[in-house]
C-alpha cells in the first residue's frame, strides 16, 4: 500500500540537500539569459533543474507545443505501452531518490506494484514528468518556437515566433534539447515522397487519426519499434489488414548498444578513439534497430497481420482509393500507408541552423573510416566536443559553435547512446551543464577575479582567544 504523498517526499528530499545555490554568473548587458533550453520536456525540465542546482541563473525553457500535454512524445508519438528502457535506469533525479520515478510511483500504488512492473508504463512515465516540473516550478514557455540562431561576438541573439508574433532575445549558452525532430526532421524514402501525395501516407512522428483507418488496408514500411507500435494501434483501432514491409530477411534482434551499457564503456564513452567510436556506430547501423519482443507480440496476436520480409518498396504510385506499392514480391494495394522508417540528421535542413550549417564539423570532416566501415548516413553527424557542443569545420570561423551544446540523438556516434533517452541523463547532463558552468567561469575570469581576492571580513576578532594565549613564567613575572 502506498505509504505517504510523493509531493511531501519530494519536498523532504529538497529541504535536504538545502536551498538552491544562489546565481554567480555576472550580469552582462544587453544579454537576457545566461543559458537558453530548447525543448521543454523531460530533457529541458532536467536541465533547469540541474543548471540550477550549478548556481547558474537567468535559466530559460521554451517550448513549441501549445501546453505541457503536448510537450515530448509521450503523449503524442509514442505509442508503446511501456517504456523501451529498464525501469530502474538513473533519470531526472540525479542521485536523489525522493525525485526519481520508483518514489514517486511507489507512493502512489506501493512498493508491491512498483516490484511487479517489468518496465514503466509510457503514460506513468508521462504523469511522473508533469509531477517533476511542477514540484520543481520548472517553468516554461510554451507555444514558442526557436527559427534562427544568430551569432554575435560573445552570445547568440535567437529570433523567437510565438503566436505569430516574433522577437529576439539573447542568450550566452544555448541546449538543444528538442529529441529526434531538432536533427532533421523525419526520414521519408524518395520512393515515398517523390511518388505519393502527403494525403496517401504519414511519418509515425506525425499525429495519425487511427479511428479513421477502421476497416481499411493499411501498410507499415519499417521493422523497427514504431513501425510495430503503430501497426498495433491500427489493428487495435479495427484496421481490415495491416502489412508491415522489412527490408531485411529477418528482423533485426541483436540489441548492440545494451552489450556496451556497462559503466566503464557508458561512462568513458567520449573518451574512446574515434576508429572505435566509429566502428560502435557501424556495427549498430548493421545490425539494426531491434523491435521489443512485446511490441512484435502486441501486432502478431492479431490474424490480419502481415510480415513481409526482404520486401523494401522499389515502387509507389497513387490509386484512386489509396495506393500501389511494389516490392521484389509483388504488388500490393493499400488505402493508407504509415512510414515508420526514422529520423534523418541535416543540419541545413533545420531552420535555426541553417545560416551556419556548413560550418559545423562532421564526422566526414574529422575521420576517415576503412573500405569495409564507410557509411554515408553516420558521416553526416556531428563531430561534438566533450560538453556535446558543436566545433568548427575551420578553427576561428564560427566561434559561437562552442555555445551551442546538443542532447539530442544527432550525438548518437560521437557518445554512442540515444542522447535525450533517459539512459543519456546520469552521463551527458552533468557533463554538459559542467561544461557550460565552466565557460562561464571562464569568460567572466576577470570579474570572478576580483570577486574571489576581495576584502574578506574577519570571523572574530583576536579577543576571542586572547585569554587563552599561553605565556612562559618569566614573562608574567616580567610584567
Amino acid at each position: 500500500m502506498p505509504q505517504s504523498d510523493p509531493d511531501s517526499v519530494a519536498r523532504e528530499t529538497l529541504r535536504l540537500i538545502g536551498p538552491d545555490p544562489q546565481d554567480w554568473v555576472p550580469d552582462r548587458d544587453g544579454i537576457d539569459h545566461n543559458v537558453f533550453v530548447v525543448g521543454g520536456g523531460q530533457s529541458g525540465t532536467a536541465f533547469a533543474f540541474a543548471l540550477r542546482r550549478a548556481g547558474i541563473g537567468k535559466v530559460s525553457v521554451i517550448d513549441a507545443a501549445a501546453g505541457s500535454a503536448g510537450v515530448g512524445v509521450w503523449r503524442t508519438s509514442a505509442r508503446m505501452h511501456k517504456l523501451r528502457t529498464p525501469k530502474n535506469l538513473p533519470g531526472p533525479e540525479f542521485g536523489l531518490p525522493g525525485l526519481g520515478f520508483q518514489a514517486w510511483y511507489e507512493t502512489r500504488y506501493g512498493a508491491a506494484a512498483y516490484e511487479a512492473l517489468d518496465r514503466i508504463p509510457r503514460l506513468d512515465w508521462a504523469a511522473y514528468l508533469d509531477w517533476y516540473r511542477n514540484i520543481l516550478d520548472v517553468r516554461v514557455r510554451y507555444g514558442t518556437r526557436l527559427t534562427r540562431i544568430e551569432p554575435k561576438a560573445d552570445h547568440l541573439r535567437l529570433h523567437l515566433e510565438k503566436d505569430g508574433a516574433t522577437s529576439v532575445e539573447t542568450t550566452r549558452k544555448l541546449v538543444l534539447a528538442t529529441g529526434f525532430v531538432s536533427n532533421g526532421g523525419p526520414a521519408v524514402p524518395d520512393v515515398v515522397k517523390q511518388n505519393l501525395p502527403k494525403s496517401a501516407y504519414a511519418h509515425t512522428s506525425e499525429a495519425i487519426d487511427f479511428e479513421a483507418l477502421r476497416g481499411k488496408a493499411v501498410a507499415v514500411l519499417g521493422s523497427a519499434a514504431s513501425a510495430f507500435d503503430a501497426a498495433a494501434v491500427v489493428l487495435e483501432a479495427g484496421a481490415k489488414e495491416v502489412h508491415l514491409f522489412a527490408r531485411r530477411e529477418a528482423l533485426a534482434s541483436l540489441p548492440v548498444i545494451r552489450i556496451r551499457g556497462y559503466p566503464g564503456a557508458y561512462d568513458n564513452y567520449g573518451a574512446l578513439p574515434d576508429v572505435v567510436r566509429w566502428q560502435q556506430a557501424v556495427r549498430f547501423r548493421r545490425a539494426g534497430s531491434t523491435p521489443p519482443p512485446d511490441a512484435i507480440t502486441r501486432a502478431v496476436r492479431f490474424p490480419n497481420f502481415h510480415l513481409h520480409l526482404a520486401s523494401p518498396w522499389i515502387s509507389a504510385k497513387p490509386t484512386a482509393s489509396g495506393l500501389l506499392v511494389g516490392t521484389p514480391s509483388g504488388e500490393f494495394a493499400f488505402d493508407f500507408a504509415i512510414i515508420a522508417t526514422g529520423y534523418s540528421v541535416d543540419l541545413a535542413a533545420q531552420p535555426e541552423l541553417r545560416d551556419f550549417a556548413h560550418e559545423i564539423l562532421r564526422w566526414r570532416d574529422r575521420f576517415a573510416p576503412a573500405d569495409d566501415q564507410q557509411d554515408e548516413t553516420l558521416a553526416v553527424y556531428p563531430y561534438l566536443g566533450a560538453g556535446h557542443e558543436y566545433l568548427e569545420k575551420e578553427p576561428g570561423r564560427a566561434p559561437h559553435l562552442n555555445d551551442i551544446h546538443v542532447f539530442n540523438p544527432a550525438a548518437f556516434v560521437s557518445f554512442g547512446v540515444p542522447v535525450g533517452d533517459v539512459l543519456s541523463f546520469k552521463r551527458d547532463i552533468p557533463a554538459i551543464v559542467a561544461r557550460i558552468s565552466r565557460d562561464l567561469f571562464l569568460a567572466d575570469l576577470a570579474a570572478h577575479e576580483e570577486r574571489i581576492n576581495g576584502t574578506i571580513a574577519e570571523d572574530f576578532a583576536a579577543d576571542l582567544y586572547a585569554p587563552a594565549v599561553w605565556q612562559s613564567p618569566q614573562n608574567v613575572a616580567a610584567e
